[in-house]
């Protein structure tokens, strides 16, 4: 190249706009025409930074350009964090959440296999129970069906019968005779009666008169289908206050007392509300055989009877 002016000194003096300029139209600045380039002739068109230029003063480079950022995931050497700048903001670092606490996910949120393990281990523990008492359900059943649930047979309560000392119990009965007390064949101070209501004989009729010794009631039973156990019921009442008598069958009195207590609940002095049963067991023979219901030294015989009726084998209630 030859000596001249040639533009601008270096690339950096470049002023792509100096034909606006005095000073760059007589330097030769021209303004861009067709296709080429425009500023100084045989100048290099180089993109500056805005504002780098300073006019009538002495031109210096400029100063490099701090690098961003670095390469993807390192830190950047020109920069810092505004909490570490003084005067800068702080930051509240936010908790890490974990899964839960004790039994629950660990620090990491994984699976809750504590709770897990205790679920499965609650639902074995279900199956087996209700496996088992299905099989006690079955058991039940089974020996129902076979007639082995209820072995021992059930009493009717009997409110009025008092319970004989011997244990050896039949609960056969079979249809045996009954008496009234106006068929009794009656002996002392006994008589009928019937003015006090409640009795269950014929036309309420009882025998009365009977709280003297040596009054007595006699029933002679005959039909005896064989001779064996038998349980005797006397129909009676009594004033509110428990009294009784002697048995006697086939001319043997009983060790047995007849048991007249105040079974019904009823009041002192009030016969009325007093009417209920008691039971002796006995032996009888086939065929004939004697009863008798006395009143003797020792006994209270406060009393009024109205029936008398057998049952087959020793039992608690006649019906």
């Amino acid at each position: 190249m030859t000596s001249g002016n040639n533009g601008a000194s270096t690339p950096e003096d470049d002023d792509p706009f100096g034909y606006l300029y005095a000073d760059g139209q007589a330097n030769g600045a021209q303004p861009p025409s067709g296709g080429g380039g425009y500023g100084y002739p045989g100048s290099v068109n180089r993109v500056r930074a805005v504002g780098q230029r300073q006019y009538g003063q002495p031109q210096q480079a400029a100063p490099p350009i701090p690098q961003q950022q670095g390469a993807y995931g390192q830190p950047n050497a020109h920069y810092a964090a505004p909490e570490t700048l003084p005067g800068g903001a702080q930051t509240t670092q936010q908790p890490s959440y974990s899964g839960g606490s004790g039994s629950g996910a660990g620090r990491g949120g994984g699976p809750n296999t504590k709770g897990l393990l205790i679920g499965a281990i609650a639902v074995v523990a279900a199956v087996v129970i209700g496996i088992s008492v299905a099989m006690l359900g079955g058991d039940d059943d089974k020996d129902k069906a076979d007639g082995k649930a209820d072995s021992t047979p059930t009493q009717s309560q009997q409110s009025s019968a008092p319970s004989p000392s011997n244990s050896n119990s039949q609960a056969a009965e079979e249809d045996l005779p009954t008496i009234d007390a106006k068929a009794l064949a009656l002996g002392g101070t006994a008589a009928t009666a019937s003015d006090i209501k409640g009795a269950k004989a014929d036309g309420g009729i009882y025998v009365a008169g009977f709280n003297q010794v040596g009054s007595s009631v006699t029933w002679t039973v005959s039909g005896i289908p064989k001779s064996g156990k038998y349980t005797v019921f006397v129909g009676y009442s009594v004033p509110g206050k428990d009294q009784n008598a002697t048995l006697t069958v086939n001319g043997t009195a009983s060790d047995s007392p007849v048991d007249l207590k105040n079974w019904a609940g009823g009041p002192e002095g009030d016969y009325e509300k007093g009417w209920t049963k008691t039971y002796n067991w006995l032996q009888l023979n086939k065929g004939t055989n004697t009863i008798k219901i006395s009143c003797e030294q020792g006994n209270q015989c406060d009393a009024l009877l109205d029936q008398m009726w057998l049952v087959k084998g020793w039992v608690k209630s006649s019906s």
